[in-house]
């Protein structure tokens, strides 16, 4: 199972820099980047809460659950 970050996606669309919103939400542009990349393990709420509030979206906009194929299979073998 996986927690996918969509941050690029969403910044695409809204037509903003990750310097930009850095700036505006008040993280360092390193930090943005790794969320933007996915290399990260966690997200405090309110830092998810400013992304949000200045991309104007929700929280499902930028992360995504999907589901590891292999443990699908593991757990209906179990049934």
């Amino acid at each position: 199972m996986a927690i996918i970050l969509r941050l690029d996606r969403v910044m695409a669309d809204r037509k903003i820099s990750l310097n930009d919103l850095a700036e505006q939400v008040g993280i360092a542009n390193v930090n943005l980047s790794k969320i933007k990349t996915g290399k990260v393990s966690a997200i405090r709420f309110s830092t998810l809460n400013a992304i949000c509030d200045v991309l104007d979206c929700q929280p499902g906009d930028i992360l995504e659950f999907q589901k590891d194929q292999s443990s699908n299979k593991t757990s209906q073998a179990n049934k």
